[in-house]
């Protein structure tokens, strides 16, 4: 029998697809990439074991709990528990929390935004924290959900106002435009960033979601054989393309921020 959809959407899995980003202003600039992210339901961490990803243990892959949450190695699901508690959705969001990330590449990792989809206990989708991190090695969470706590359906408009600096090109205002699809087999999150009602910059992240295996991860990799490696690369020459556009560079501003609004 097969398992019922809003299962196999908290099933361990890869998506596997692909990153744009284009930047709208002050010059335009545009450029796209094949990703794959690990999908981790984090009630089944602890017992997931696939060949070649080490959990919080050395491996070609390797997911570790202190890259995420608190950032001291301590279990993510109560910590994300409490997230949901302190802004009132622990009762929407008593279902299983699936973290979207990038895994360590032979121990490395950098991940500009990992999410963590939080449902109810019938599988449907309620709030969403977006982990966002900086090349500069501040971090921020937006946890973003309806006032009324309703069911996030496809293309719900979500948002946050934006407080943590991530590109030296852009200044600490304005505000995040979140939009999430999930099916069986698909993922999709847009993330539009707006400064005084103009839209500044765009972001997709899209990918074909299919069962996590030591097949399936060996297989993305030779898709991917850079992976972690490559996305921090490509932050740093796309910086450079903006550099040699002339866009005013504002530098990095450390200030830290609130770890959830």
């Amino acid at each position: 029998m097969d398992e019922p959809g809003h299962m196999k959407h908290c099933a361990a899995a890869i998506s596997f697809g692909s990153v744009m980003h284009e930047r709208h202003a002050p010059a335009r600039n545009r450029f796209a990439y094949r990703i794959f992210t690990l999908r981790l339901p984090l009630s089944q961490l602890n017992s997931l074991q696939v060949a070649g990803l080490g959990i919080n243990r050395r491996g070609l892959f390797s997911f570790y709990e202190r890259d995420h949450g608190a950032r001291d190695g301590s279990p993510l699901l109560p910590w994300i528990r409490e997230q949901l508690r302190s802004q009132g959705l622990a009762e929407i969001c008593d279902g299983e929390v699936v973290l979207q990330t990038l895994p360590r590449l032979f121990g490395y990792v950098f991940n500009p935004v990992s999410f963590w989809f939080c449902h109810d206990r019938a599988g449907q989708l309620r709030a969403v924290l977006a982990e966002v991190s900086n090349t500069f090695g501040g971090h921020h969470n937006y946890l973003v959900a309806h006032p009324d706590g309703a069911v996030i359906q496809a293309d719900d408009v979500l948002q946050a106002r934006k407080l943590l600096h991530v590109s030296p090109f852009f200044p600490v205002r304005g505000e995040y435009v979140f939009r999430f699809q999930s099916r069986v087999q698909h993922d999709f999150v847009a993330i539009d960033y707006y400064d005084n009602g103009v839209r500044m910059l765009s972001t997709r992240m899209g990918g074909q979601r299919i069962p996590l295996s030591a097949r399936s991860l060996f297989a993305a990799w030779l898709r991917c054989p850079m992976l972690t490696f490559g996305v921090i690369a490509r932050i740093h020459w796309q910086a450079l393309r903006l550099l040699l556009k002339r866009v005013p560079f504002l530098g990095a501003h450390l200030k830290p921020a609130e770890q959830v609004e």
